[in-house]
């Protein structure tokens, strides 16, 4: 790839890149493709779900607020719906 271009480009000519809406219809043909009942997937669910395998896995708190984007800490325990000491415990014992 070269510069500006997107790795999804739109296949309209007014856009550049794939919209949110037409990767939220891919990723509902690509649920329905293989079975599975698309009101129970959706493209932040995609997102929440990536994280919080990553938080599952390596208990760093730190890097999944990273990773998110988020400025506090306490947004990140809420998106993952986790306890707030748990976390912070597990947090504390992984450096990065």
């Amino acid at each position: 790839m070269i510069g500006s271009e997107y790795l999804w480009p739109s296949r309209l000519h007014a856009s550049q890149h794939l919209s949110t809406r037409q990767y939220a219809r891919i990723l509902r043909e690509w649920v329905l493709s293989i079975g599975l009942e698309p009101s129970g997937y959706g493209t932040h669910s995609m997102r929440r779900t990536k994280v919080a395998q990553l938080y599952k896995k390596t208990g760093n708190l730190r890097a999944v607020q990273l990773l998110l984007g988020h400025t506090k800490m306490d947004s990140t325990v809420r998106y993952l719906g986790v306890d707030l000491d748990d976390a912070l415990a597990l947090s504390e014992g992984v450096d990065l």
